[in-house]
């Protein structure tokens, strides 16, 4: 699903992820309390925005519209989405229309590291790998002729 889809009823900001920001967006009354944050390459795209609700059939009758937005949206793209209840303070995360319910902080570390960090990490290698083979592969081609 296209970035711009996601934010497109939402507010650009932009701007760097800090927790000063993410707890000022989430300010109880405001603007951008409302709605999702979309954050991409470590930057917060956009906040209050509207996103995907995952049906009745998917979801616990005592979860509410920020649950159903989290597996809506980890169902129709690769995000994952973390949800902390307003009413209890626990967090929860989606993926691939997956909640998981209560989830601790050393676990949410380790599902974000895996999930994000490691992908990252996994590209860049794949990355200077071929660049390697390629470089490789013609000095195989010159040694060939000679």
């Amino acid at each position: 699903m296209k970035l711009k889809i996601l934010f497109g009823t939402g507010i650009a900001i932009g701007s760097e992820v800090s927790p000063q920001l993410l707890v000022n967006i989430f300010v109880p009354n405001t603007p951008l309390h409302d709605g999702a944050v979309v954050i991409s390459n470590n930057k917060i795209v956009a906040a209050a925005c509207m996103l995907p609700l995952a049906s009745d059939t998917d979801i616990a009758k005592e979860l509410g519209t920020r649950h159903r937005a989290a597996i809506g949206i980890s169902k129709e793209s690769d995000a994952i989405a973390i949800v902390v209840s307003e009413e209890t303070g626990k967090i929860s995360i989606a993926k691939d229309g997956t909640l998981i319910a209560d989830v601790k902080e050393e676990t949410l570390k380790k599902i974000l590291i895996k999930n994000i960090i490691d992908k990252r990490f996994d590209k860049v290698r794949i990355s200077k790998i071929e660049r390697l083979k390629s470089i490789n592969f013609g000095k195989d081609k010159k040694e060939e002729k000679d």
